[in-house]
């Protein structure tokens, strides 16, 4: 199992395998909604979720549409808010934070995503292939992915 939860411990959960991608995003909405250059995020099934503890401090944001779906969704604890899953979440995968994991994904980071949006001051250093929007879609309509 793989052990998360929040800043202040109020949300628990376990996650029984990472299935990916492991993606480092660059969006504008992730980077406010984190505070950071980007959001490390992995995908994980939905029944693969187990939350031990703290549901009712869960709670969801709905950012509005902008250009066309999916919308952007969030959901953090409502004590410290840190970003934490969706127990409700009738999706078939979700995007878990991985800062918020205890214990190793065994999964490594793939590829950013969403670069030509990227901060201005956060320089990619690494060898992670970047994509821009049309890169990213290209490649999630040629894989069969839960993405």
């Amino acid at each position: 199992m793989i052990r998360g939860g929040c800043l202040c411990g109020g949300v628990r959960f376990e996650i029984a395998r990472a299935v990916g991608p492991f993606e480092l995003c660059h969006c504008n909405r992730c980077r406010k909604a984190s505070g950071s250059a980007f959001v490390p995020w992995l995908g994980v099934m939905r029944e693969d979720l187990h939350l031990l503890q703290g549901e009712e401090l869960i709670r969801r944001y709905e950012a509005p549409l902008r250009d066309e779906p999916p919308p952007y969704r969030t959901s953090f604890c409502s004590r410290c808010g840190s970003p934490v899953p969706d127990p409700k979440s009738e999706a078939p995968w979700l995007e878990v934070h991985a800062g918020v994991l205890d214990d190793d994904p065994g999964l490594r980071p793939e590829r950013h995503i969403l670069v030509e949006v990227k901060s201005p001051w956060f320089t990619i250093s690494d060898t992670l292939p970047q994509l821009d929007r049309a890169a990213l879609t290209t490649l999630r309509n040629s894989i069969s992915s839960p993405v």
